[in-house]
């Protein structure tokens, strides 16, 4: 592996950890914010499981649009060639780069959301109502 091979991975894992701690730093606010909320569900009978994939598909939204968005400008960035003047010479987005993107997008998604959904799953109805 060369020098660019090597410096484009290392800087795609500072991204892919950046986006991860944003992701659940938004998760565990979503979650914080609306305790009350999930305790009322949890107090109406919804299931453990329900409040788990209520805010695991919420991530997994916001990690969609996130994702699907930032591919779709890059898409429409290369559509007329190279915008960087000759800087990086192999700029062209294929559609399996696309898919890859949306799917390492919904892999942060699912990284970001799992412990603050895992909170929401175990949070006591009494404890929550109290904290409203």
């Amino acid at each position: 592996m060369g020098n660019i091979e090597f410096l484009i991975l290392a800087v795609g894992g500072v991204v892919f950890f950046t986006l991860l701690l944003v992701t659940g730093n938004t998760m565990a606010i979503a979650v914080r914010e609306r305790t009350g909320e999930l305790a009322v569900l949890k107090a109406l009978g919804f299931s453990n499981r329900f409040v788990l994939l209520l805010v695991m598909m919420e991530s997994l939204i916001l990690a969609f649009i996130g994702g699907g968005l930032g591919m779709l400008l890059a898409k429409l960035f290369s559509l007329h060639g190279d915008p960087t003047n000759g800087i990086l010479p192999y700029f062209y987005l294929p559609p399996l780069a696309i898919a890859s993107g949306v799917g390492t997008a919904l892999l942060v998604g699912v990284a970001g959301g799992i412990l603050p959904a895992i909170s929401a799953m175990r949070l006591r109805v009494v404890d929550a109502i109290r904290r409203v």
